[in-house]
């Protein structure tokens, strides 16, 4: 299904420098690959839901409670820099 001079195009792409004998690796490897996706290719799904994960996962994160910091002036003095009452940051864009 791939032949060596396609693996050369894809290493070229890719940048990356193969050796003759990593040439003949990738082919084989690459060729091995393919086969198995035409083997499920000709697998009947019809009636399969489309997923993204073969379990369901549910959300893990705990539930965001927004709530003051006491001491606002401790927050402030661990900043490198400060103007007034609020952290400063270096400007990151321009107004063009």
């Amino acid at each position: 299904m791939i032949d060596r001079e396609q693996v050369r195009k894809v290493a070229h792409l890719a940048r990356l420098e193969l050796t003759a004998s990593e040439e003949d690796q990738f082919t084989t490897q690459l060729g091995d690959i393919l086969d198995y996706f035409e083997q499920l290719s000709e697998l009947d799904v019809t009636n399969v839901e489309p997923t993204t994960r073969a379990i369901d996962v549910s959300n893990v994160t705990r539930e965001d409670n927004l709530q003051p910091y006491p001491n606002r002036e401790e927050i402030l003095q661990s900043a490198p820099e400060q103007e007034g009452e609020y952290f400063k940051v270096p400007k990151i864009m321009s107004g063009e």
